[in-house]
């Protein structure tokens, strides 16, 4: 049996980004962009995973956070209100 190893990354991108929007309580819990990076499910994402955040210093209430990897994204935007967006890019 052959295993795509591309895919399956993807694949194993695409579960853990289900996860947190399914659960948002269970990883996102910042009070500053630095506990993002420092957040340890970061390292559960396939190696190659980007992410960048901004907000949260300086007394700022909005929290945004995007990982990418291969194409596909989670978007997160936390406020008052937490929305959670995944998907792949169009092309």
């Amino acid at each position: 049996m052959l295993i795509d190893f591309a895919q399956a990354q993807l694949h194993r991108f695409d579960e853990l980004a289900c996860r947190i929007q399914a659960e948002p309580e269970k990883y996102i819990n910042f009070d500053s962009v630095s506990d993002f990076y420092k957040a340890a499910w970061l390292q559960d994402f396939p190696q190659g995973t980007i992410w960048t955040a901004t907000g949260l210093d300086d007394g700022a209430e909005q929290f945004d956070a995007v990982i990418e990897y291969r194409g596909h994204f989670l978007r997160i935007s936390c406020g008052e209100k937490t929305v959670i967006h995944s998907g792949i890019y169009a092309e």
